[in-house]
């Protein structure tokens, strides 16, 4: 392992104090100019050398990719923020120790690690411990990591917090993300890249064994969105198309960026819900998606709260997941092109394609069954056909809204008795189209 320093700067103004702790000794990493290196532009700020200054953060490298090349594994860079990476990936979607009072009315709280502590690994070690405090108005944390780098990279975190205030909303184990567009894009966008995000979609393991994947979108308004459950198996945003034909982009390489996924790994989590965040945006440098955990029991001044969870950095499956999952989701007008009387521009087509984890390709499209719901409107002309040339299905409906009510969509398909797939959550509003 080996641990590289950020110099402070206009961009990261507060800094953080790092110790090395080693032979059960602690001490404290002091600011050095001469671990730097300056272009002639560049004026060190007289004085300010020492342990006082610290520094803007720090990052983790590895033989990652290659044993004879150290590669960046994990950042923590401002506030409560880090990215880390798996083998074969480049930065994207980035974590939080905590969130507080997220996508309410008011401002949101953004705690900081203000001190760290790294473990000095042994030369041979596979894994690498440090320790952090956290420290925000209404809540301070102490927090462990256990960061196993590898494909997939997971980092073990164990966070015990302590409410200085009542919060009104807890956002536990969060990530944040970008979504530009994607295929189910609308209107047109006016870039030669068909696809532009960190993640596509928001996975859900719940309690019950069932798996939900709720596609994300770029919507002209904030929308917030719920899944109840008691302690939950699993959630993470994910970047399920890695095909670079997808982005045609050869700099940011969206194809290659990482997915996240949360485990609880101990204790009872208690009842509440995960809880996705989404915001309009007409900037890829904006994260516009955020996920987490929302307990429901209160978290009020004095109280303590322990949770212990597992992030991996993985690519677009889970070895745990066997069910088929969601290829691809279209929309668009129910209407033929240049049809003479088209119905209503709000008259939606949905056409959702499933790639199947098991051999039922010898059964007939009549064998396999949609099984479809929306909270409002109508729905109808459900039908499903087998994907040539692919192990797969497509399921596709009518949706006439409800006026301007939104409609919380469901599909799954079924052999018999049998699930064959995760479940597709869609949220379709009204507003997405522009006549």
């Amino acid at each position: 392992f080996e641990v590289q320093l950020f110099h402070p700067g206009p961009r990261h103004r507060k800094t953080v104090l790092l110790h090395l702790v080693e032979k059960e000794q602690i001490n404290t990493v002091p600011f050095d100019r001469a671990l730097f290196q300056y272009d002639g532009s560049t004026i060190p700020v007289a004085g300010m050398d020492g342990l006082e200054f610290g520094h803007a953060g720090f990052r983790i490298h590895y033989p990652l990719n290659d044993a004879s090349v150290s590669d960046e594994v994990i950042v923590f860079l401002g506030a409560s923020y880090f990215r880390m990476l798996g083998r074969g990936h480049v930065y994207g979607l980035s974590c939080r120790g905590l969130a507080v009072d997220t996508g309410l009315n008011g401002d949101e709280e953004f705690p900081v690690f203000q001190e760290f502590w790294l473990v000095r690994p042994d030369p041979d070690a596979t894994t690498m411990t440090f320790y952090g405090l956290l420290d925000s108005p209404s809540v301070t944390g102490a927090y462990r990591f256990d960061l196993h780098p590898g494909a997939p990279t997971n980092l073990d975190v164990e966070a015990k917090l302590f409410a200085r205030n009542d919060v009104v909303k807890l956002g536990v184990a969060p990530m944040s993300s970008m979504f530009l567009y994607g295929e189910n894009r609308i209107p047109h966008v006016d870039d030669f890249r068909p696809q532009v995000h960190d993640s596509d979609g928001l996975l859900i393991h719940m309690s019950t064994d069932e798996w939900i994947w709720r596609p994300l979108s770029n919507g002209p308004q904030v929308h917030v969105t719920t899944h109840s459950d008691h302690t939950p198996k699993g959630f993470g945003l994910v970047q399920r198309d890695r095909n670079f034909e997808s982005y045609l982009d050869v700099e940011a390489r969206y194809d290659r960026r990482p997915s996240a996924w949360i485990t609880p790994s101990q204790g009872d989590w208690g009842s509440g819900h995960v809880e996705l965040l989404a915001y309009a945006s007409v900037s890829e440098f904006n994260d516009n998606i955020a996920a987490y955990w929302v307990p429901n029991a209160p978290f009020k001044a004095g109280d303590e709260r322990q949770y212990r969870y597992r992030v991996t950095m993985f690519d677009d499956r889970l070895e745990t997941q066997t069910l088929a999952q969601v290829l691809r989701t279209r929309v668009g007008w129910d209407a033929l092109p240049g049809e003479r009387e088209p119905s209503p521009r709000s008259h939606r087509r949905f056409v959702v394609d499933f790639a199947l984890g098991q051999d039922v390709l010898s059964e007939g499209p009549e064998s396999v069954l949609g099984v479809l719901d929306s909270s409002s409107g109508q729905v109808s002309d459900l039908v499903v056909h087998r994907l040539p040339g692919e192990r797969g299905w497509r399921a596709s409906f009518r949706l006439i809204p409800d006026g301007n009510a939104a409609a919380e969509l469901r599909l799954y398909l079924v052999l018999g008795h049998q699930r064959l797939t995760e479940t597709w959550s869609y949220a379709w509003y009204p507003d997405h189209v522009i006549d």
